[in-house]
């Protein structure tokens, strides 16, 4: 069953750790560091714990000391991935945001922020989705970001476009939300090579949020 919007919201944030020590939490860092490197490189099957520890260059009781084991780091390291990039993209949607900057922009600006998460590990998010279809613990932490997304572009949507220009916010949400992100995993190159230019990819993806939202451009 799907995390309730409150479960969701606590898998985003996580569980709060505290740090007797300033070397306990460099150390609790060089660990997550090392696994989403490792993650990303080897993908998580071929990843096992004392590769971590020593990537980190710490021993494998020190990570049996922050992290129960692969799975919880893996966890860790995919919640503050997805935290980041959902904070970062509603960041710029917000309606005040269409009121003062034109709308396109808007929408450019937003998808790039997201282009550039995605960017930043195609190898490391191409492991999340693999293990979403395999781990029930992923499986609810890709539900909580999805949830959370399409619930905050829905509330956007509403706030921003009357119902006679979008008469169903919720619904528009889910398709908007579902495409975005399938396309800007293909943009990424984490699919394959691209057939067209990224800048064209781009160009035709903001071109189709944005009449899906507001109608034809200039209308």
């Amino acid at each position: 069953m799907p995390p309730s919007p409150r479960d969701a919201s606590l898998l985003l944030v996580g569980p709060e750790r505290d740090f007797p020590q300033e070397r306990a939490r460099r150390t609790y860092e060089s660990l997550v560091d090392a696994g989403a490197a490792l993650f990303s490189e080897r993908g998580f099957d071929a990843t096992q714990t004392p590769d971590i520890a020593g990537e980190a260059g710490v021993s494998v009781g020190t990570f049996y000391r922050y992290f129960d084991d692969k799975l919880e780091i893996f966890l860790e390291i995919e919640r503050r991935y997805l935290a980041r990039a959902y904070q970062d993209v509603m960041a710029r949607l917000t309606p005040e945001r269409f009121v003062a900057v034109e709308r396109r922009q808007v929408i450019d600006d937003a998808l790039g922020v997201l282009l550039d998460h995605v960017n930043r590990s195609p190898a490391l998010q191409r492991v999340f989705l693999e293990m979403a279809l395999r781990d029930e613990k992923v499986a609810a932490l890709k539900r909580a970001f999805d949830d959370a997304s399409r619930k905050a572009l829905a509330q956007l949507i509403a706030s921003i476009c009357s119902r006679d220009q979008v008469a169903d916010p919720e619904a528009t949400a889910t398709i908007v939300h579902a495409a975005v992100l399938e396309c800007a995993i293909v943009i990424s190159g984490a699919r394959g090579p691209l057939p067209v230019s990224r800048e064209r990819a781009m160009t035709a993806l903001s071109s189709m949020v944005y009449r899906c939202v507001f109608g034809r451009e200039g209308s």
